[in-house]
């Protein structure tokens, strides 16, 4: 495998990178601006704010996990694509 074949990452344009961080400051901002009003004790308003920590964290923790086990996956198949190739140049 020359490195010519290797297929270079797409990576997202600095666009949607500021347009993906705007969207995330603006969902906090208005779930907690809409706890934080809510007409019911503090202790309510806090449960449903750690709920919300908790959620942003779990998508995170997903979102990275997803991505670890796809790149994984493409770093196996990029292995097993050189073996094949050494093989096939051995048999040459």
């Amino acid at each position: 495998m020359s490195i010519d074949q290797i297929t270079p990452i797409d990576r997202p344009s600095s666009a949607w990178v500021n347009f993906s961080y705007v969207s995330f400051a603006g969902s906090i901002l208005m779930v907690g601006g809409g706890i934080a009003a809510l007409p019911l004790d503090w202790w309510v308003r806090g449960y449903f704010a750690i709920g919300m920590v908790m959620l942003v964290q779990s998508c995170f923790t997903l979102a990275k996990s997803l991505r670890d086990m796809h790149e994984s996956g493409r770093m196996i198949h990029r292995i097993e694509e050189a073996r094949t190739e050494r093989l096939l140049r051995a048999e040459q």
